[in-house]
């Protein structure tokens, strides 16, 4: 069953979706605010700013704790903006259950789920950065130093957009409502289960693109920016010849950027 995220919004009444698109809305703008205002400090390398940690010494906890902070709200700048449609869904069904006196678990329980999953993801993210730090494979911009290194997250992110693994979590994120009525469960813990599923799946999608941040710079925002783009219109597009084609096109240009940067080396 496949079905377009926008056109699967159930009966959630004007002022409700009004309400949960400011929620999330207002939430994207504050994680994004927060990587601008890391990345503007990034020029002048001030010593509390989590790029002068790849400069100046060994990570301590702190530094630890501020790295995880970083990357926890920048997935939620990146990854939020995708869970919109799966949301508003899910709000829907809330709303209709209500009317027919079978209250579910509020909308937040579910969300809370979608983003502890990319907490999780973060603080794996920041584990891996440690390491990549520690070895010295990092610039004072969060990006790989090793163009072999480079090379290979392209071309790995270029081949996982050509499998089908890729394109079966996709599927999951495309069609909101048969994915939900898969995987619901009642009560507080179901809807946190189904956001913590539903963010499984995402992971399942974009696990590689994410590791595309070491290639262009984890704090560089255009490239995170193009990133999130991309993400977003993989998820929003119904199924189709043309949207199958972006996810190809993207596979193959990865590839080639990528022996394109080995044949350099």
């Amino acid at each position: 069953m496949s079905l377009s995220p926008i056109s699967s919004f159930p009966s959630l009444p004007k002022r409700d979706r009004i309400t949960i698109l400011s929620a999330l809305i207002g939430v994207i703008i504050l994680a994004w605010a927060y990587v601008l205002y890391l990345w503007a400090k990034m020029p002048g390398m001030d010593a509390d700013m989590p790029g002068m940690i790849m400069q100046l010494h060994p990570w301590t906890p702190v530094d630890f704790v501020l790295m995880y902070l970083m990357w926890a709200v920048m997935m939620v700048g990146m990854m939020l903006p995708g869970a919109i449609p799966m949301t508003l869904l899910y709000a829907g069904m809330v709303r209709k259950a209500e009317r027919q006196g079978s209250p579910m678990a509020p909308t937040g329980a579910f969300v809370a789920g979608y983003l502890a999953l990319w907490s999780a993801f973060s603080l794996v993210a920041t584990v891996v950065q440690w390491g990549l730090h520690e070895a010295a494979m990092l610039s004072s911009m969060m990006r790989a130093k090793s163009q072999v290194l480079g090379a290979a997250l392209l071309i790995v992110a270029g081949i996982y957009q050509l499998t089908r693994w890729k394109a079966a979590c996709l599927e999951h994120c495309r069609a909101p409502a048969h994915f939900i009525a898969e995987h619901w469960r009642p009560g507080v813990r179901g809807a946190f289960r189904l956001g913590l599923h539903h963010g499984a799946f995402c992971l399942g999608c974009c696990w590689a693109l994410m590791g595309l941040l070491f290639v262009g710079g984890v704090m560089n925002v255009l490239w995170i920016a193009t990133i999130t783009v991309f993400v977003f219109l993989e998820k929003i597009m119904p199924p189709g010849t043309w949207s199958g084609g972006l996810g190809w096109v993207a596979g193959i240009g990865l590839i080639g950027s990528g022996v394109g940067v080995l044949v350099t080396v």
